[in-house]
């Protein structure tokens, strides 16, 4: 159900159920949860890229949970695959391969990043299954696409592909399909060879950032952290290497 391969700090996070189109039943869930927690144990992973087995991204939630009602079917625990990965300390990457639907698209929306492939596609549907968004999806949509943005996408079902979802922000870029898992590496290389505690504090800044209510108040909160980067021993081992040229 989850395929993971490291190489060069950064993990690579596969859903492999392409029978089913990588929808989230509880085994795809608990996969992707054991394997979150797996890799920030492990000192030498510094970035997570997540992916979907060809030719799907992720085809949202496995429907049969939802029909017992919110208790029993367990639509928090199905929510906890995507909440995982958005509450991941290190920096966390979608490769989108192709149709994230649903559920699906939150768990590309709870990566701090996305790339998206040309066939890449970024289908809400909540509202034609005759379901509610759910597990934040309302929230993240206007956050990135702004009220209009998320009107269009989730009241509207305006499907955007990968690139129409890197035009309106939705994606950080849109590449070809060969060169989608190349490209996220890459990127996701650049914050796997930054130091591991630093990159955890900047994540964590980030996090802060949206509620921060001024520039002083900006101020202080990097100053404390910037600070604290300074006294760390990677700071002056790179401060001696530069020097040293």
């Amino acid at each position: 159900m989850i395929r993971t391969d490291v190489d060069g700090g950064v993990a690579v996070v596969t859903l492999d159920d392409p029978a089913r189109r990588n929808a989230l039943s509880m085994e795809m869930v608990e996969g992707l949860v054991a394997a979150i927690d797996a890799l920030e144990a492990d000192e030498a992973v510094g970035a997570i890229v997540v992916t979907g087995a060809p030719p799907v991204f992720c085809a949202g939630a496995d429907l049969s949970h939802l029909g017992q009602g919110p208790e029993a079917g367990g639509l928090r625990s199905v929510y906890e695959g995507f909440l995982r990965v958005g509450r991941s300390t290190l920096p966390t990457l979608a490769a989108v391969n192709g149709p994230a639907v649903g559920a699906g698209v939150n768990l590309a929306l709870a990566c701090d990043v996305r790339l998206a492939a040309r066939s890449g596609r970024f289908d809400t549907r909540f509202l034609q299954l005759g379901l509610h968004p759910g597990g934040g999806h309302t929230w993240m949509m206007s956050r990135l696409l702004g009220p209009q943005g998320a009107a269009a996408t989730v009241l509207f079902g305006e499907a955007l592909d990968g690139e129409q979802a890197e035009r309106v922000g939705l994606a950080w870029r849109c590449v070809d399909d060969d060169r989608l898992l190349d490209e996220a590496r890459a990127l996701a290389g650049r914050a796997a060879g930054a130091p591991r505690a630093l990159v955890r504090r900047v994540k964590q800044t980030l996090r802060e950032a949206p509620s921060v209510r001024s520039a002083e108040e900006a101020v202080s909160l990097e100053l404390e952290a910037q600070l604290w980067s300074m006294r760390q021993p990677d700071f002056a081992e790179r401060l001696r290497a530069r020097r040293q040229r």
